[in-house]
């Protein structure tokens, strides 16, 4: 489809919108605007950079063995920086503290600074890209048993507090130098694969654990601090210390601290098959200034496949909408895959995160909301359904052409010769 198809396309569908109060230049201006930050750890099925950390997965697994893994951070960010090329929007990087590069000094998580990502810093800046940062409590010799802020061992929890102080540090460094703000998200893979004699024990060591390393103040203009929780993982399957409710609480206990900075995550794949995380915005919004969600597909499971435009996804990107919350909902992409080409797997699921978010910004929304003032309900479901069938898709490539990325199907031939050229020389 050449631009002039593109252009025809896209001035039907204008009408067509235009016809139930949805003015599209206005949509595509409010598209552009939203930031989604985009996870490094796709890129090499989540292995990370350091020279001395060791220990099991703590039950992260990507799996598949597709040609060209990215082998040192280098090949990482010339892999993210094609992935980037490719997709239209503003967009941030998701880093985790795993990948550090610490060159020929053997330093551990708990010392980790801001030089330590230098590299990252430089690249973002070169890439105009703000970013996001992640401490690492998993992956390591000191988590083998699935217990880091819960720990027994007084000296092994104080390594994982000094080790998520460090990375607030570092999130605060990267807001500073690149003047936007970086989220710091704490994820523990803390639990027990069968039932705790003492639930209450370890969840008062967590929250003690997480005053202790948000105790130092760091200005909010830079750091913004989140905190996640799960239902189970691997090996944690009748208790995990950090679930919902848990942070919840620990939420409003820091709220009441004056810990305002504080928001919390939800992932998409943390929860029950059954729950509709997209039920959970405006609850939280009614209370809370904002919130972090980790975009992932779980398959009955935490699995973490690629994001697709799935009834979740569009639910999710719906509730935001109609919450007027684009704002102050932070997103970010959360899956690694490692039987499909890694960069396609970034493009299709950011590409997909986006467009569910247009596809809820589309919707005739006011319509919808006065036939239900109204009580005209029959209304309501037929405006709903209708929008649903709009062409969406004719306002996506319109928004690509303006961006300057491949609209449609055409983004898979540069990945293609990128595989080519450079994943296939790897092996």
């Amino acid at each position: 489809m050449n631009k002039h198809q593109i252009e025809t396309q896209y001035q039907a569908a204008r009408e067509q919108y235009a016809e139930l109060g949805v003015d599209t230049e206005a949509v595509l201006r409010q598209l552009e605007q939203l930031e989604i930050s985009m996870h490094c750890w796709q890129g090499d099925d989540v292995t990370g950079l350091e020279q001395m950390a060791g220990g099991t997965s703590g039950g992260i697994m990507s799996t598949g063995s597709s040609p060209g893994i990215a082998r040192d951070g280098d090949e990482l960010r010339d892999d993210m920086a094609m992935a980037l090329s490719l997709l239209p929007g503003r967009h941030r990087v998701n880093l985790h503290a795993s990948y550090a590069e610490t060159g020929s000094d053997q330093v551990d998580r708990d010392s980790y600074e801001m030089r330590h990502f230098e590299a990252w810093l430089n690249w973002a800046r070169q890439h105009q890209l703000a970013v996001d940062f992640n401490p690492t409590l998993f992956g390591h010799r000191l988590a083998d048993d699935n217990m880091t802020l819960t720990h027994p061992d007084e000296s092994t929890r104080q390594f994982w507090i000094r080790h998520c102080q460090a990375s607030r540090r570092i999130a605060d460094g990267f807001g500073r130098a690149l003047g936007r703000p970086s989220i710091c998200n704490i994820w523990i893979p803390d639990g027990s694969k069968d039932i705790p004699a003492d639930r209450g024990v370890l969840r008062r060591r967590l929250k003690d654990s997480l005053d202790a390393i948000l105790s130092e103040a760091l200005p909010g203009e830079h750091l913004v601090d989140a905190i996640e929780s799960k239902l189970f993982g691997v090996g944690v399957e009748s208790f995990t210390a950090g679930s919902h409710e848990f942070y919840m609480g620990y939420l409003a206990h820091s709220h009441a601290l004056g810990r305002r900075n504080v928001v919390l995550t939800l992932d998409m794949g943390h929860y029950h098959p059954t729950e509709a995380v997209s039920d959970k915005i405006s609850a939280l919004l009614t209370f809370y200034p904002r919130l972090l969600v980790h975009v992932s597909r779980p398959v009955k499971w935490d699995s973490d496949h690629v994001v697709i435009t799935d009834d979740a996804l569009q639910d999710l990107m719906r509730e935001i909408h109609r919450s007027d919350a684009f704002d102050r909902v932070s997103l970010a992409t959360d899956f690694f895959d490692g039987s499909i080409n890694r960069i396609a797997a970034w493009v299709i699921g950011l590409r997909a995160t986006r467009r569910a978010a247009l596809q809820a910004m589309l919707e005739p929304t006011e319509r919808i909301r006065e036939a239900e003032a109204a009580g005209r309900l029959a209304d309501r479901l037929a405006l709903t359904e209708e929008a649903k069938h709009l062409p969406a898709q004719a306002i996506w490539n319109e928004f690509c052409v303006r961006e300057q990325v491949p609209a449609g199907l055409n983004y898979l031939e540069p990945i293609h010769e990128y595989e080519r050229k450079i994943l296939r020389e790897r092996s």
